[in-house]
């Protein structure tokens, strides 16, 4: 059956339905989701999603979303298509950007305002001790001592595990769960459910239809469908063949094929561990 919606774990999909200046009603509805009732966003901003770092040294680090509500508070959304070395590691070093950009020049207090990082995985991170944990699909991660109290509680990760989201349409129950849903089913749908008629996702769905894209709009789609599948084919693949182990080999076959597929040297690179300047020379 031909889809009648976009894939919303496409680069091109996760960006037309939370992304683009008209999608904020989206993007503040799923981070409100995400956020206690005391923290609830009124307005966003969306930032240059490439920051540098302070010298020539740091890599360039690219966000999918990057925004700042109302407050000064800075929101990272990752959409993670598969599993990579390091990539606990990756959204932790992201994370130090909109802290440090709010360094101000002169006298300064070192107040800082907020940073969250949320990352939609289209994976489990499969390092769980306990049959608990590996059927958790939200985890929120918070600086804390060795007595579990926070420590400090303006930075904060969100890691949704997609594939261990298993709510059907009757059992959801949170604002949370119906984005959930919507993510992980949204290519699937023939029609919207009935679950969803209010007009931020009427906006979501009628923004994801396909018959409504336009023609570059259709193209670009279609090879962002490509590259998304190409992409998770080549990692699952690698991840089977046992060559993602932190073995060098491993790393340069994996950017070999990469590049064959037509992924940015800045992709590979994520994906991969290795510099651009290596993945260039392959």
């Amino acid at each position: 059956m031909k889809a009648k919606y976009i894939n919303p774990y496409t680069d091109f999909g996760f960006k037309k339905i939370f992304g683009e200046e008209v999608s904020k009603p989206q993007l503040i509805d799923f981070l409100n989701s995400l956020l206690p009732e005391k923290n609830k966003i009124v307005n966003l901003t969306f930032k240059n999603n490439e920051q540098l770092g302070t010298t020539e040294l740091d890599r360039k680090a690219i966000y999918d979303i990057y925004c700042e509500n109302d407050k000064g508070e800075k929101f990272i959304v990752e959409l993670q298509k598969a599993k990579q070395n390091y990539f606990k590691e990756r959204t932790i070093y992201y994370s130090t950007f909109p802290i440090r950009e709010q360094a101000e020049k002169g006298n300064w207090n070192y107040n800082l305002t907020a940073v969250y990082c949320i990352g939609i995985l289209d994976f489990t991170f499969d390092d769980y001790e306990t049959e608990t944990e590996r059927s958790e699909y939200l985890h929120t991660i918070k600086l804390k001592n060795q007595h579990g109290k926070v420590f400090y509680d303006k930075l904060t990760y969100v890691y949704l595990e997609m594939p261990n989201f298993a709510k059907s349409e009757t059992k959801l129950e949170t604002r949370l769960d119906k984005w959930l849903y919507f993510i992980k089913h949204l290519e699937d749908f023939q029609s919207m459910p009935t679950i969803f008629s209010d007009d931020v996702f009427e906006q979501a769905f009628e923004k994801a239809e396909l018959s409504k894209l336009g023609q570059t709009d259709l193209s670009l789609y279609e090879n962002s469908l490509k590259v998304y599948r190409d992409y998770k084919n080549t990692i699952d693949t690698a991840f089977d063949e046992g060559k993602i182990e932190g073995k060098i080999e491993g790393k340069i076959e994996i950017a070999k094929r990469a590049k064959q597929m037509g992924l940015s040297t800045s992709d590979i690179a994520k994906l991969t561990g290795l510099s651009q300047e290596e993945i260039k020379k392959l």
